[in-house]
């Protein structure tokens, strides 16, 4: 009797002070000290959606994969509950010793929106994540395309097997990916009187490889990325030379196939004759996705708008359209052209 007295003696104060908790209430809690940060990334991973309600994409999940397993590693077996924004900061200020600022804003990042997450759920209290502006970065390197000049180098240095791909690249903007998913069937030729007018590819798909899983083929980045690119026509005798030389002869064939002419291009193995081509032109530093820059350049310098460039190149958002365009050194013909304008 005594014992039950000095219970509901200890209970009516805790409900004074406002600290008592229905047992329901004491093991939620303790479930929620007791999960860690990994566990629970696990499972906020296994709900993500896009926009449009849709899984994850492989790429994206991978990556979410690979910051977890690397750069948030040190928080995996930390209560989720218990990290603080001392910690976080401290975690953050080693990542950025290191160099790496694009992949520390990355990681904090998904640090922070798994923790928002947390918030909302009311497993935390708080989030830890306060740092202003910690999941944007300002690297200083920029994608410089490559001058016409560089351009005819890398095309007639590489192997004839890729020199289509370079052009397509080059002229059309597409993207690895979508190059390289590319089938005889996306390839859409006109003729008149016997005579190519037209070459345009229907791009409807993009592939990716994913470690571990192979090869996935998907719709591009965005639902801008379908779309369709008009080729100009001193690229015609390439591209369809290539489809004579490096094509099979169905629907379904690639246009841009690995080695053994079925299965898709693996980046790595274009790399190989990727980087003595830059180099024959002197640009080592350039990577295969700054075509896409020149792309982006060379079509808005022809007096497309904005919106023209947006749809060739398959972007969503005018921010996205303008990282693609580029100071193309015509200053002084652009000035005289102004001066030639106030004479007449």
């Amino acid at each position: 009797m005594t014992d039950a007295r000095a219970f509901l003696r200890s209970v009516q104060d805790r409900i004074a002070l406002s600290t008592w908790q229905s047992p329901d209430d004491e093991k939620a809690a303790r479930h929620r000290d007791a999960l860690t940060f990994g566990a629970y990334a696990e499972t906020w991973l296994g709900t993500r959606f896009n926009s449009k309600g849709e899984p994850l994409r492989p790429t994206t999940m991978q990556e979410y994969r690979r910051l977890l397993a690397a750069p948030l590693a040190p928080f995996a077996q930390r209560p989720l509950s218990a990290v603080t924004r001392a910690e976080v900061e401290a975690w953050r200020a080693s990542l950025l010793a290191t160099g790496r600022r694009t992949q520390t804003a990355s990681a904090y990042g998904l640090l922070k929106s798994i923790y928002a997450s947390a918030l909302e759920n009311d497993l935390i209290t708080a989030t830890p994540c306060t740092i202003k502006g910690g999941a944007t970065t300002v690297t200083g390197r920029k994608v410089a395309p490559p001058t016409d000049d560089e351009l005819d180098v890398i095309v007639a240095s590489i192997i004839p097997r890729f020199r289509a791909l370079v052009l397509v690249a080059a002229w059309g903007g597409l993207r690895y990916g979508e190059a390289t998913e590319l089938r005889r069937k996306d390839v859409r030729i006109k003729r008149r009187a016997g005579e190519v007018v037209s070459v345009a590819l229907s791009v409807e798909r993009a592939v990716v490889h994913i470690t571990g899983e192979g090869f996935k083929v998907g719709p591009p980045k965005s639902d801008s990325g379908v779309r369709v690119v008009e080729l100009p026509s001193f690229v015609f005798a390439d591209v369809l030379a290539h489809l004579d030389e490096h094509t099979g002869r169905f629907g379904e064939s690639l246009l841009f196939p690995g080695a053994d002419g079925a299965n898709h291009l693996m980046q790595s193995s274009f790399t190989r004759y990727w980087y003595p081509a830059r180099k024959a032109a002197g640009r080592e530093d350039m990577p295969f996705h700054a075509l896409r820059h020149f792309a982006g350049t060379r079509y808005a310098a022809t007096g497309a708008t904005l919106r023209d460039t947006m749809a060739r190149l398959g972007h969503s958002s005018t921010g996205a359209a303008m990282r693609y365009q580029h100071e193309t050194g015509r200053s002084s013909e652009l000035v005289a052209k102004m001066a030639r304008r106030v004479a007449d």
